[in-house]
């Protein structure tokens, strides 16, 4: 099937790099920067609902501070003056923390999480707090997708990904257990990358299996990402600029895995992504994993609702009534659980991790889906997680990039993947792959 490419492409923004140079010198203010994106939000927002707190005097007000350090001669930092969407599960001094649960309306924090206190350092702020799936686990929210709303935008960081596809903000947060960031992403056209493990901070953040959980970023370029995820990380953990590849990437291919398989115009657009990267160069075989990862997802689900019931059983004893029904069974069943077999899941993780590092003896990156298909034309659904469950349950990096347009004009992706700490190799490749497919569509 040839990729779908529209009549007219949507130019994209400039960089945030160039963005942040312009706030730095003062040749673009930053309340002014705000007030444009409160406008973009103004316009969709009542469609889309990606915001569950949002106080534009607030964000006014915040944003002009900013114009005020800078006119003193006062510090610039790298995110200086960026509007940043953050995700209804880390703590915020100044807006509510409510995780997506109406146990938890008008529930505030009395200090910032770790990760929102790097954005503040770095002279950016949170514009407001996204939308957030209940305890960011399946049950959906009220986030509808910016390329149609009658259909999901994935799950659980929602909010965080549609803001970034409408032009709220120039990029978010979110976190990811399962794959709740990177099918979000997917589903909505926009980049999502899930460093490796322990990267970014999680402290401040609602916990849900403190195994797994990992912080992530969305923007609309890889290059984007890459700026943001190095301005939020300890010095030198990613470099803020990505180097060009020397040579085109060798790049293993994963039709599927071995819990799940693609639908059949998503497999058949992800041959036509693949196809060019070909004709550009790129080395590409097909793989398959070995049978030691055959039970990988019952390893993960073992581990998630294991830590993830002992955490919210307390939570679920005083609320049980309005938490959702997907929810109380998601904890029912990790209670029932016994250590011993969540021990063993353990065990087995490390063994998985070592196994993988093989997976990239010969290539730069394995690539996949990162979802079945397009999103889904359902809202009481988040879609299917599983082709990002390797990846979560193994910590090591993963990234989706927009790739085209299904034939009901929902975006499509291609997931890349690296091996633990390969995170700057794995930006590289994504960037050049990126750059051949040359998607920039934007919704509506």
């Amino acid at each position: 099937m040839p990729l779908r490419s529209p009549a007219t492409k949507s130019a994209l923004p400039e960089d945030l790099r160039t963005t942040v140079q312009r706030l730095s010198d003062g040749t673009l203010a930053a309340r002014a920067y705000c007030e444009s994106h409160l406008a973009r939000i103004r316009a969709s927002e009542p469609r889309l609902r990606a915001w569950i707190a949002l106080d534009d005097e607030r964000a006014l007000r915040l944003a002009a501070a900013r114009d005020a350090e800078r006119a003193q001669g006062g510090h610039t930092g790298a995110l200086h003056g960026v509007p940043v969407g953050v995700k209804d599960v880390f703590d915020t001094d100044d807006l509510p923390t409510e995780m997506g649960s109406p146990a938890f309306v008008g529930n505030q924090p009395r200090k910032n999480a770790e990760l929102v206190g790097r954005i503040l350092a770095a002279g950016g702020y949170a514009l407001g707090k996204t939308v957030t799936t209940e305890f960011a686990f399946m049950h959906p929210a009220e986030t509808r997708n910016p390329w149609n709303p009658r259909h999901t935008p994935g799950g659980s960081s929602s909010g965080s990904a549609a803001a970034v596809a409408a032009g709220h903000v120039p990029v978010a947060v979110g976190t990811q257990t399962n794959g709740s960031v990177i099918r979000p992403a997917a589903f909505c056209g926009v980049v999502g990358f899930k460093p490796s493990l322990d990267s970014l901070p999680i402290q401040g953040a609602l916990p849900f299996a403190e195994t797994l959980d990992q912080v992530g970023v969305f923007a609309r370029t890889v290059a984007d990402a890459a700026y943001f995820a190095a301005s939020l990380a300890e010095s030198g953990t990613f470099a803020p600029e990505i180097e060009a590849l020397s040579r085109p990437p060798k790049i293993a291919v994963l039709p599927r895995f071995p819990w799940n398989a693609a639908e059949p115009g998503a497999a058949q657009h992800l041959q036509g992504s693949l196809k060019r990267l070909a004709d550009a160069g790129t080395e590409l075989k097909t793989v398959a994993l070995p049978d030691d990862f055959d039970e990988a997802h019952r390893v993960h689900r073992t581990i998630m609702l294991y830590e993830g019931a002992r955490h919210h059983a307390p939570k679920q004893a005083m609320h049980r009534r309005v938490m959702s029904g997907a929810l109380n069974a998601a904890i029912d069943e990790g209670l029932a659980m016994s250590h011993d077999d969540y021990r063993s899941a353990l065990v087995r993780r490390a063994a998985l991790a070592e196994l993988a590092l093989d997976l990239f003896e010969d290539c730069d990156a394995l690539a996949s889906l990162p979802a079945p298909g397009a999103a889904p034309a359902r809202l009481d659904v988040t879609g299917d997680p599983s082709f990002c469950t390797l990846w979560t349950l193994l910590g090591f990096p993963a990234l989706t990039l927009p790739t085209g347009l299904s034939d009901d004009g929902l975006p499509y992706g291609m997931q890349l993947a690296s091996s633990a700490g390969g995170d700057d190799r794995l930006l590289r490749v994504a960037s050049w792959c990126e750059a051949v497919i040359g998607f920039n569509r934007s919704p509506g």
